[in-house]
């Protein structure tokens, strides 16, 4: 989705009357259709896919809203926040929310639980801002006396969950999804919407196989439904995988939604190149995929600082040449949005591990071994029953602990810090706390791009309506059959091909990335050695100097985690030339 900008003034302050036209006039001049919002305040937006609006009672939404089919309405008339709790229940889409009391002030802000629209907010000069960023021209303009947070900074190199949590400048305030955010901002923000207590549904009795089948099918078709119909015509990306195959049987299975384009890259390596899969899945469903070679290119210092320019580092927009091949190509077929698979891996529970044999020893003791999907999961994952038994009895509420990025050469000097959404994650197992911990990687996937910037992005498995869905099932019955996302290849049997429901491996692209590092070396050693990260003490310049050798990658890997501080390295750098100097 495009950008917005909220500019609201304070009333009687001729100053920040001033400020604000001049603003309004450096928006327009700058591509954004500035309109009226309220009598003290106006919106900027601009595409692809301009957000809309649309007032709902005393709140005005900004961007994509949709009627939920089946809401599930929770709240009491004691609950101060019955009104918005119902709202982000009878509503779902991308959108932010303001809402504003006397003398037309700003008095609350609200961001959808996707988070599929960025929401920042600051005030400066007697001028609140609420938008999807802080452009270069606005930053250049204000002048604000923003600092990067060096132990936020840390952390979120630390924690890949993070990547959607709390801004690394001090100064404006991110709005987590799911949130009210009253004004002023440095008023707590009050939680109206969080994955766990979607999740506390999980803990009661399980609804049967078919009904769990037609929750997830019906969650999936209506995200795929109401993200294609925004505008048409859309593109689609098949990899081949299972998740975009969902995304694709949902969108044919409405005549009603145009697809101008099936789009779909491969690979050099045998492990990712999935025309085979995609060929099955175009009989399957009448559709003529366009598959192209995965672009590669040539990495520079200039691509990677221009890749974290906004308010949060870059990690999606780091596969440049890809996203610039695929930019062109959606252009060139007069498309106006991509639909894509990605958050599948996450929420359908693409990890059928042992862990979730514990959360259903956590739930059922040593009945869980009459499950008869128990044997198959063993076998899965090489193991034995009594081996999963044995670790499931050893598991401890508290060893629910979640992935970090740690390769030798991230320094760890503040302790973690967890996102608000893990509060309360005792009450689950491993595999429904992982599960949750997905739904922040879902929200980082919004992220902008190089192809975000051409058309509008589209990611319907990381929407809410399959986010409440997944997260209400227990995972066992996620992974039916003891197989990863065996929920969603049952309640999609009739509509895939046997080739894509039966696949058992999944494409790979690390060798792919892995040769897109090994291969710009000159490039990456002195952009991290010499770079802000090892000045202010985030990064351990002596490990990364052992670990940046063909030789050490080669046998170590590291490559993602180098490809994220690359692109933190190039936020860093953006952000300090920025931002004035300190007084």
């Amino acid at each position: 989705m495009g950008d917005y900008l909220i500019v609201v003034r304070e009333a009687d302050d001729p100053h920040a009357d001033a400020l604000s036209a001049e603003l309004a006039r450096l928006a327009r001049s700058m591509g954004m259709v500035v309109s009226n919002l309220h009598r003290q305040a106006w919106l900027g937006v601009k595409g692809p896919q301009a957000p809309g609006t649309l007032a709902v009672g005393p709140w005005i939404l900004v961007g994509d809203v949709f009627n939920r089919r089946r809401p599930v309405l929770p709240g009491g008339p004691d609950d101060p926040d019955d009104y918005e709790r119902k709202l982000v229940a009878r509503f779902w889409g991308r959108y932010v929310g303001v809402r504003f009391g006397a003398k037309s002030r700003l008095s609350s802000i609200l961001r959808d639980p996707s988070g599929a629209l960025e929401c920042i907010a600051w005030s400066h000069q007697g001028l609140t801002f609420v938008g999807s960023d802080a452009p270069e021209w606005l930053v250049h303009k204000l002048r604000p006396p923003w600092r990067i947070n060096v132990e936020r900074l840390s952390q979120a190199l630390l924690d890949p969950f993070m990547s959607s949590g709390p801004l690394l400048l001090d100064g404006p305030v991110a709005i987590d999804p799911g949130t009210v955010q009253p004004l002023p901002l440095d008023s707590p923000a009050r939680s109206i919407w969080r994955p766990a207590d979607i999740a506390l549904r999980s803990l009661g009795r399980p609804p049967s196989l078919e009904d769990a089948a037609a929750s997830v099918r019906s969650a999936i078709d209506e995200a795929v439904t109401g993200l294609a119909g925004v505008s048409t015509p859309v593109a689609a990306e098949v990899s081949g995988g299972l998740d975009s195959s969902l995304v694709a049987s949902s969108l044919t299975h409405r005549s009603d939604v145009a697809v101008g384009l099936w789009l779909s890259a491969y690979g050099a390596t045998p492990e990712s190149d999935e025309r085979s899969y995609v060929a099955a899945l175009a009989e399957a469903l009448a559709i003529v995929p366009t598959c192209v070679p995965h672009a590669t290119g040539a990495m520079t210092e200039a691509w990677l600082e221009r890749a974290s320019q906004g308010l949060r580092p870059g990690v999606n927009a780091l596969d440049r040449p890809h996203d610039m091949d695929w930019a062109a190509r959606l252009r060139d077929a007069g498309v106006t949005a991509l639909m894509t698979g990605k958050g599948g891996d996450s929420i359908l529970l693409q990890r059928s591990t042992t862990d979730v044999f514990t959360d259903l020893w956590l739930a059922r003791g040593w009945r869980a071994l009459l499950a008869r999907d128990v044997p198959r999961l063993a076998a899965e994952n090489e193991t034995s029953v009594w081996s999963m038994v044995g670790a499931a009895r050893r598991h401890g509420r508290a060893d629910n602990r979640l992935p970090v990025r740690d390769e030798g050469f991230l320094v760890s000097r503040h302790p973690p810090v967890s996102h608000p959404w893990l509060a309360g994650c005792q009450a689950f197992g491993p595999a429904k706390t992982l599960q949750i911990a997905g739904v922040l990687d879902s929200v980082s996937r919004h992220g902008p791009s190089m192809l975000t910037e051409t058309v509008d992005v589209r990611h319907p498995m990381c929407a809410q309506p399959v986010i409440e869905a997944c997260l209400a099932i227990p995972t066992p019955l996620l992974t039916h059959g003891g197989r990863d996302r065996g929920l969603a290849r049952y309640a999609f049997r009739e509509r895939l091909p046997t080739a894509i429901l039966e696949r058992r491996s999944k494409g790979d692209m690390t060798r792919i990335y892995a040769r897109m590092i090994l291969d710009n070396l000159a490039v990456l050693r002195p952009w991290l050695l010499d770079g802000r990260l090892a000045a202010l003490g985030v990064l351990d310049r002596d490990a990364a100097d052992r670990l940046l050798t063909r030789e050490s990658l080669i046998w170590r890997g590291s490559y993602s985690t180098i490809i994220v501080a690359a692109a933190f390295e190039g936020w860093v750098r953006a952000w300090e030339r920025r931002l004035p100097p300190p007084a």
